[in-house]
């Protein structure tokens, strides 16, 4: 929770700016007000805002929670506090909603596509700077698993980073050396001759980039009768069209930035009784 608080308390410094010029001259007394889906998909980011009304003093009681289906007209939660505080924490309140629940929707519109699958749906690091933990944590309230939170937690080695190793298998020896032992070594790889170099190499994960299905279906008959072992990540231009198509080949897992960058805010509004 301390990234949270912290989170949280960077968002309203940003708004409040020198101060809420209405804080002054709000009227006394305690005030109501509820926040309504004008739209419906998942809902994700009640923590962040359970946090903010915590942090700025209001009571906040949620009736639809993190994971659950919104419908149109759905209150989301209600709330009570100074009128002072509720309008100054208002445009932060919501926009946490909204960000989090339009992405957490399209992870399940993506997860919803393979649900009866054997496969992994990835998030990617396509992230709004300063914002991977949020972004990342609603992907994961629709039904995604998070791929790297950063560069530190798996060696990916993708084209650019490729083009300057001269010996992949020598590397990657000298790589065990250094990482942790328990640290996965993963190669992006376009085509198959790529493929089969990477997995001699001694890769622990093959990243399929922008094959085709058929492409990837005889990736995952080599890695079959070769390398067992090795996990197999399809990536790259996969949108909810082609998903299945991909989730079908046999590869472990899929990954797609769309689940984050491609997300749009799903609309709520703050109403005071």
């Amino acid at each position: 929770m301390i990234n949270i608080k912290k989170f949280v308390k960077n968002a309203i410094i940003e708004d409040n700016g020198r101060g809420d010029l209405f804080y002054d001259v709000a009227p006394k007394g305690r005030f109501k007000a509820k926040v309504i889906a004008k739209e419906g998909g998942i809902l994700a980011g009640e923590i962040y805002a359970k946090a903010l009304a915590k942090t700025e003093k209001f009571d906040c009681k949620f009736l639809k929670h993190d994971g659950q289906i919104l419908k149109k007209g759905d209150i989301i939660a209600l709330l009570e506090g100074k009128a002072s505080i509720l309008l100054s924490s208002e445009r932060t309140f919501l926009n946490m909603l909204q960000h989090a629940s339009g992405i957490a929707t399209m992870a399940n519109r993506f997860s919803s596509k393979i649900e009866d699958l054997d496969v992994a749906l990835l998030d990617t690091r396509k992230t709004r700077p300063q914002l991977r933990d949020f972004e990342k944590y609603a992907s994961r309230v629709g039904g995604a698993i998070n791929h790297r939170l950063g560069l530190d937690d798996c060696l990916m080695l993708k084209d650019t980073h490729l083009r300057t190793i001269s010996d992949l298998k020598s590397f990657i020896r000298d790589a065990r050396k250094r990482i942790s032992w328990v640290t996965k070594i993963e190669i992006e790889c376009e085509t198959f001759e790529q493929v089969k170099e990477a997995m001699d190499a001694g890769a622990d994960i093959i990243m399929c980039d922008n094959m085709t299905p058929n492409q990837i279906r005889d990736v995952v008959k080599f890695r079959d009768e070769n390398y067992p072992h090795i996990l197999l990540e399809a990536s790259g231009n996969i949108s909810l069209n082609t998903v299945r198509d991909y989730a079908i080949t046999g590869v472990d897992a899929i990954s797609s930035g769309s689940i984050i960058h491609q997300a749009t805010w799903l609309d709520f509004s703050m109403k005071f009784d």
